[in-house]
């Protein structure tokens, strides 16, 4: 092969053209192009139907492959597929994202597609496209249906071997329904989500009053209504932006304060703001908790799942008020965010900065010319079908000379032209007669016929009336707006609110102050603390639920003690005592917490009493079941949780325990065969915590004392005794039941006897309850339901009266407690 030699001019056809060009020009044509792309063909949604290319586009897809709601799931990826190689050839990343958003609840107010596993979390991505499954939701359907009558121009594919609908009929306002966001070159679109209902109704007021202002719409729509609920605060940055179609609000969650543990308050939150995901708050919590920027957190717990959805446990320490903590979440979390309204969407190509009214405007326009479009095609179908029935009918009538002019001719051609000389009759009418098939024939066949003619006429007439009267257009419209709305509204998930006047004061403390309170102990066994320092004033209720049966005026921040029968004290901070609201009369502790929860005690150990850790306190007196007193000296170890108030004798345990006021109380005992002592406290002589106590009253033979407490002289007192009987089993005998004035009962010394306080009737060998103490005294059953006690007599050694149901406990009336054990 010869070889050219290199001064050898090339060929022709290699001769280098080099065109010069500008390039500033170059780059400002080649960007511009690039940016109608992305503004027109990617990022912004249309303001008809709401969508973007891509949404559309699945959307139409997913209806020509058949996955509607009735049928199976297939797999996303086939989806992706089949959209990438038909219609959007710009990545299946792409495609699967926006088919993921379109199925998230949490994204949209009306998911549009229906999807089956793992479609992402606010804060997680999905699984991949192999791995989850997708079809049509039910709402879909109004955005596809009469795509096949004429309603929307189609338009070629990227290859112009298919075609791809323009635009969605959308039988409901799908931009504001469910809103949009993207990013183009040079703008952007930020829009809300809406509830469907209120647009819908907004919709038919601008259908029917064309005129209508900014604020006539309002008054359907008053703010946007947000997929994962929560609360709007402030309602002006929503007005400027239904106005010029930019503004913002803020949006808060929806937080509870509660009792997640006996002992402690959580802030429980349901609900967070729109596109904020609880792994995020929860981050963002810890990491300031960590730098100090926030205090009186002590957890964070994620407890959202697919069966109760959302919820976020914080909780909070002892000592800080709950409302103090929620405000500051709110000022430094995503608890609390902004959202940007920014309403760009493509009108007749252009992208437009639109306001509530020309939103709503654009849709109803569009809606409008789809029903009128649908109506043209369909009076069309009608009236080639009722051109053909009526052609039929003719033939049918004459049947045998169209078979014959049939059988005699020798072509289809032939026969068509001599039936349509023959019977007058259309081209179109002949072929579709000599296509009749035979079982037409039939009398059932002529008359379902002419109801069809009949049923054709009839819509014949209703399609022209739509078309000729833009009233009854504009009805049709709404109406058909008004069944979507009730088939598929649902109720506001959001809140609106005008103000952030909730849920808590700027100026609320984040400590809870060290504030007077009284600690309460209920006859059941419940543990509370008052929010007030005067909660035991007003007159007491005889039908409050539960008895208070000891009470000890401490401070918020303080420390109280319980004394159990095993002569220990068990020390007990108040701030870990759930709180009682304000109340005017008698305390009721419905809230209080169980003793479970603040202490572990052994089967045969309970909880007498409570009292104070005060130096100052006058001490402590105790009573046991073998007739031993004592008074403690107020002295209380500090760093310990628990300590020995008495040293107890084999056998013996502590019935009684008070905390004395005064040192003037008359310390008295009652014994199971009905025997009272009574003598002033000021003949104990208090003693320290080891020692064992003095005897208190002289026992008899197998007799043992069941109550033991303190009574102020300075108050009228009353004694209450219970009888029964030794073989039945305890809290099953009513008893017979006694109230005898305290003065009927002389005292004597310490260490004697007693005087008999109940005389027994037959039956009756024992007293199975006795309490002494300020009147008048009301009494309990084992559940804390009140029980009438009967009046006081004088008779001091008498017996009772029947019981009505076995009593469990008898306490002092509110604002006396605090003296009983």
């Amino acid at each position: 092969m010869a070889r050219r030699s290199s001064s050898t001019p090339p060929p022709e056809e290699y001769t280098e053209r080099i065109v010069d060009i500008d390039v500033q020009s170059e780059m400002q044509g080649s960007f511009l192009e690039y940016a109608y792309s992305v503004i027109y063909s990617r990022a912004l949604p249309d303001a008809r139907d709401g969508l973007k290319p891509v949404q559309r586009r699945i959307l139409f897809s997913m209806a020509e492959m058949g996955l509607r709601p009735e049928r199976g799931h297939v797999k996303s990826s086939r989806v992706v597929g089949e959209v990438m190689g038909k219609y959007h050839p710009h990545g299946d990343a792409a495609i699967y994202d926006a088919l993921v958003r379109m199925a998230q609840p949490f994204s949209m107010r009306l998911p549009l597609v229906d999807g089956h596993g793992n479609f992402g979390s606010p804060d997680d991505g999905p699984a991949a496209m192999r791995y989850t499954e997708a079809r049509l939701a039910p709402a879909a359907l109004l955005m596809t249906t009469s795509l096949d009558e004429a309603t929307v121009d189609f338009v070629p594919n990227y290859d112009d071997q298919l075609q791809q609908p323009d635009v969605l009929p959308a039988a409901y306002p799908n931009l504001l329904v469910n809103g949009a966001s993207g990013i183009a070159v040079g703008m952007a679109t930020n829009m809300a989500p809406h509830n469907l209902v209120e647009v819908i109704s907004a919709a038919r007021h601008l259908i029917k009053h064309p005129d209508a202002s900014l604020d006539d719409l309002m008054r359907f729509v008053p703010g946007p209504d947000l997929p994962t609920g929560g609360r709007i605060i402030g309602l002006d940055g929503i007005r400027e932006a239904y106005e010029t179609g930019r503004g913002s609000f803020r949006t808060r969650a929806t937080a509870r304060i509660e009792s997640i543990t006996p002992r402690r308050k959580g802030i429980v939150v349901t609900e967070l703001p729109y596109t904020v995901g609880p792994e995020k708050v929860r981050e963002k919590i810890v990491e300031l908790a960590r730098a100090k920027k926030i205090q009186g957190i002590s957890d964070v717990v994620d407890l959202t799942d697919r069966s109760h959805g959302l919820r976020l446990v914080i909780e909070i320490k002892n000592g800080f008020n709950p409302d103090a903590v929620l405000e500051q979440l709110y000022k430094l979390t995503p608890m609390e965010d902004s959202f940007g309204i920014n309403n760009v969407a493509l009108v007749d190509g252009q992208p437009r900065t639109l306001g509530l009214r020309e939103l709503l405007r654009v849709y109803v326009d569009f809606r409008l010319d789809v029903v009128r479009r649908r109506s043209e095609y369909r009076l069309g179908r009608r009236e080639e079908r009722l051109h053909l029935v009526e052609g039929l009918l003719v033939a049918i009538l004459d049947i045998d000379e169209v078979i014959a002019i049939i059988r005699s001719s020798d072509d289809a051609e032939i026969a068509r032209t001599r039936l349509t000389q023959v019977f007058d009759l259309s081209q179109p009418q002949a072929e579709y007669i000599l296509e009749l098939r035979l079982r037409r024939l039939t009398k059932f066949s002529r008359i379902e016929l002419e109801q069809e003619a009949e049923d054709l006429r009839r819509q014949i007439e209703d399609l022209r009336a739509i078309l000729g009267d833009e009233a009854l257009l504009r009805r049709v419209v709404s109406d058909e707006l008004a069944e979507v709305a009730k088939q598929h509204g649902t109720p506001r998930r959001t809140v609106l609110l005008a103000s952030a006047g909730a849920p808590a004061a700027t100026t609320t403390p984040l400590e809870v102050a060290d504030d007077p309170c009284w600690v309460l102990l209920s006859s059941t066994g419940l543990l509370a603390r008052t929010a007030d320092a005067e909660p035991l004033s007003g007159s007491p209720d005889r039908h409050a639920h539960d008895a208070v049966v000891a009470a000890v005026r401490t401070t918020a921040r303080g420390e109280v003690a319980l004394v159990t029968s095993r002569g220990r004290a068990l020390r007990l901070p108040v701030l870990e005592l759930p709180a009682l609201p304000p109340t005017n009369g008698a305390p009721s502790l419905a809230g209080g917490a169980p003793l479970g929860a603040f202490v572990d005690l052994p089967a045969a150990e309970r909880v007498l009493t409570i009292t104070s850790l005060d130096p100052a306190s006058k001490g402590l007196a105790l009573g046991t079941a073998q007739g031993v007193v004592k008074r403690v000296v107020p002295d209380h170890p500090g760093g310990r949780a628990d300590w020995e108030v008495i040293g107890l004798k084999d056998g013996d345990e502590v019935v009684g325990a008070t905390e004395l006021r005064t040192g003037d109380e008359e310390l008295c005992f009652i014994t199971s065969d009905a025997q009272l002592l009574h003598f002033p406290a000021s003949v104990v002589r208090p003693q320290g915590r080891p020692a064992g106590g003095m005897a208190g009253i002289k026992l008899a033979a197998k007799a043992a004392v069941v109550w033991f407490g303190a009574v102020d002289p300075a108050r009228e007192a009353v004694v209450v005794t219970v009888s029964g009987s030794t073989g039945a089993l305890p809290g099953t005998e009513p008893g017979s039941v006694k109230v005898t004035p305290w003065s009927e009962y002389p005292g004597k010394g310490r260490g004697t006897g007693g005087v008999r306080c109940h005389r027994f009737l037959r039956g009756e060998d024992t007293l199975i309850l006795g309490w002494a103490g300020a009147s008048p005294a009301r009494a309990s059953a084992a559940n804390g339901s009140a029980l009438d006690l009967p009046e006081a007599t004088g008779k001091r050694d008498g017996s009772g009266t029947p019981a009505a149901a076995p009593i469990a406990a008898v306490a002092a009336p509110a604002g006396t407690t605090a003296v009983t054990a």
